[in-house]
């Protein structure tokens, strides 16, 4: 049988992708009617996806596609699938709108809601779901003769409420907010303080962190926030140890030197966050903490929670007690362990009893404290309260990988295609959802890991949201430019998230920056998500990508200066972050013409908010003048990078760079470098000029401070 090649004819390497062969027709099918992708656009038009990379992914998918006779066979049997099947594995329909099904005359409908009642359609009537079905997670069945089709059924809300009001509120980055009580990078007590300093004091909104999920284990850990281990569960390194209430009950004194020495390293000796010895000295107090007896009502309130999460937490502890013993690569680990269904878990839990229920008792205490912070916005009247930021996706070797793989797809990586800005693509090194493999299991695992992130939130940021439409999947040994684009049930995987959302009471704003799909942002908006406007990047591109007026800006979103991906606006007001690249040497021009356009990019702004009167004639510009051309956008929410309050020049995180930048490990500085804590922050005259700018604004309400 011949098999598909993607090589020259004399057996070389593989052809660059813009050369990559058109896939054959049946593979093409195949592909297509599995959501796969067969060309893709990086903006200068369709480029062929090849047939190897067609192959491998379909493979990840469970399809053979290796050679012509398997496609039509697997096409075939799809077709014979699909066409013999009486309901899709999960229905998923919107509240208020009446949903047709495909079904045989003769069939029966039987509805089982959550709630346990029921819903019945006689037979012989045409099959419409109706649109005043309540929300929740249902069980739909269908008969027909002697077949019979169950199915999840989900209905969710037609869309999201929005933001009352606009508002303002501060972006942050946790680990970087120390204060004189960290012990060496900001936790959650710190998080509670910026909460209420922010509402109670500055009439903020929100506050916006980065992702706080569980990281990898090991020395040295991988300190980036968007590849963790668990998204389902936060980070241990972030609690407030003193604010555990066995300590009150427990002898820590000798920890506090140590404590000491990990601040001070950090805000009076220029040191970087040291998050591993942070994690070592944490942990050995938490054990103490640990092996406290707990009251009736705390292990109550333990077992409450163990319920609560269910499965996924024992899995999650158990991974954790399995990498203490054996590393953090489940692949290195003993045959009969790599999956949690394997034949020597059972007994590895009950020899690690100890452990795996000490990590159980540490997600508790994260837990804990998160709601402690999300209350503490609430009781400091922000509109919004705290903003958890969920990542897209986890690190192919932590513990929802080893707890889901049945529904991630194993040997592929999440990316991006090469497009105008990166020849080369991006490769995340993060394993997706299968698509198929959601659906099959109702969209659980999805709805689960939004409830838990959401659960002490106001909102929810949704990192790539596009990847609920398609995700740029790259195999194994494959560059990024050899991926292809596969689709998911966007009106599903919109709509479970709605419904978490809703349930939570959370708003949604998604991350919608860089190369989208024509059509996602209308629809994301239709459904009540707001997106993410960044200034430098609001061009009018229609006509010569000039400034875009600011009542020409999109009303449904979180608009910004920065994020921790990109320079800050102390940094692009000077032209460090042209300097700083040319010094790691990331420009793919010349110093001096990266330099010209940065200076004409901001000569462009400089005239346009003089034009607006937020600059006066000839003054350079500022951060203040800047985010009152923010204010000046109909933008439900404006996010202020909180470092620009003292001028930190610095990014958080300098893509294209891994040893060559101190990524996800800077305090935050004031504009010669020096580390400030979060009293100095609050208490500098560059803080208190910008948020007055603020409070002139869309604010929830006049703070004291100004009030007075």
């Amino acid at each position: 049988m011949a098999a598909y090649l993607d090589r020259d004819q004399t057996g070389g390497e593989q052809l660059p992708a813009e050369d990559a062969p058109p896939a054959p027709p049946e593979l093409a099918a195949l592909a297509h009617a599995y959501g796969v992708d067969d060309s893709y656009d990086p903006g200068s038009g369709p480029v062929p996806v090849g047939p190897d990379t067609l192959i491998a992914v379909l493979a990840a998918l469970g399809v053979d596609a290796s050679t012509p006779e398997a496609a039509r066979a697997a096409l075939e049997e799809h077709r014979v699938r699909t066409a013999a099947r009486l309901l899709p594995p999960c229905v998923v329909v919107r509240q208020g709108r009446r949903t047709a099904l495909d079904l045989p005359a003769e069939a029966d409908l039987l509805v089982e809601l959550e709630d346990g009642g029921d819903w019945r359609l006689p037979r012989g009537h045409s099959h419409w779901l109706p649109a005043d079905l309540p929300l929740g997670r249902h069980r739909l069945t269908a008969t027909a003769g002697p077949r019979s089709a169950s199915a999840a059924l989900i209905v969710a809300p037609a869309r999201l409420p929005q933001p009352e009001g606009r508002g303002w509120g501060f972006l942050a980055q946790l680990y970087s907010v120390l204060s004189g009580r960290s012990w060496g990078m900001g936790d959650l007590g710190d998080l509670a303080d910026l909460a209420r300093w922010a509402g109670d004091g500055l009439g903020a909104s929100f506050l916006q962190i980065n992702p706080l999920h569980a990281g990898m284990p090991g020395e040295p850990s991988d300190p980036s926030p968007y590849r963790p281990s668990s998204r389902r569960f936060a980070d241990p390194v972030h609690l407030r140890v003193e604010a555990v209430p066995e300590y009150a009950y427990a002898d820590l004194r000798a920890f506090a030197p140590r404590a000491e020495r990990l601040r001070a390293e950090v805000l009076e000796h220029d040191g970087l966050i040291d998050r591993d010895a942070v994690w070592a000295l944490k942990r050995q107090a938490l054990e103490v903490l640990y092996a406290v007896p707990r009251t009736v009502g705390r292990q109550a309130a333990l077992d409450a929670f163990t319920a609560r999460e269910g499965e996924w937490l024992e899995r999650y502890a158990t991974w954790c007690a399995l990498a203490e013993e054996h590393g953090p690569n489940r692949h290195g680990w003993p045959k009969g362990l790599r999956r949690p269904d394997g034949p020597h878990v059972a007994a590895e839990r009950a020899r690690l009893a100890d452990r795996i229920g000490f990590h159980r008792w540490l997600a508790w205490q994260v837990d804990e404290q998160l709601g402690s912070a999300q209350r503490a916005a609430e009781e400091a009247g922000m509109a919004v309260g705290l903003i958890h930021d969920l990542a897209v996706g986890v690190h192919p070797d932590g513990a929802d990988a080893w707890a889901l793989q049945d529904v991630l797809a194993a040997g592929i990586s999440v990316g991006a295609p090469p497009d105008a800005f990166n020849a080369h693509g991006q490769d995340w090194g993060l394993p997706p959802w299968r698509p198929d493999a959601l659906a099959e299991a109702g969209y659980q695992p999805f709805a689960e890991l939004l409830r838990a992130a959401a659960r002490h939130a106001g909102a929810l940021r949704i990192d790539h949201v596009m990847g609920l439409f398609r995700l740029w999947w790259v195999p194994a040994g494959h560059p990024p430019t050899r991926g292809a684009y596969v689709r998911y049930d966007a009106e599903a995987m919109l709509g479970v998230l709605a419904l978490e959302a809703h349930r939570a009471g959370a708003y949604v704003i998604g991350e919608d920056l860089g190369t989208v799909e024509p059509g996602v942002r209308e629809e994301l908006a239709d459904r009540g998500v707001l997106g993410t406007s960044v200034l430098w990047f609001e061009r009018d591109w229609r006509h010569k990508g000039e400034v875009l007026p600011p009542e020409r800006w999109r009303a449904g979103c979180l608009a910004t200066l920065t994020t921790h991906d990109l320079p800050s606006t102390a940094a692009r007001l000077t032209g460090e972050h042209v300097e700083l690249r040319h010094r790691l040497g990331l420009l793919a021009r010349p110093l001096a013409e990266e330099q010209d356009e940065a200076a004409a990019e901001l000569a462009e702004w400089r005239a346009e908010l003089t034009r607006l009167g937020l600059l006066p004639e000839g003054a350079p510009l500022t951060p203040e003048a800047l985010y009152g051309y923010l204010l000046a956008t109909p933008a439900a929410l404006v996010g202020v990078w909180l470092p620009d309050a003292v001028g930190d020049p610095r990014p958080q995180n300098l893509p294209g760079t891994w040893d060559q930048y101190p990524n996800w490990r800077l305090p935050v500085a004031d504009a010669a470098g020096r580390p400030v804590t979060l009293d100095e922050l609050a208490a500098a005259p560059s803080t208190a000029r910008l948020t007055a700018a603020l409070a002139a604004g869309p604010g929830r309400r006049t703070p004291p401070s100004v009030a007075r």
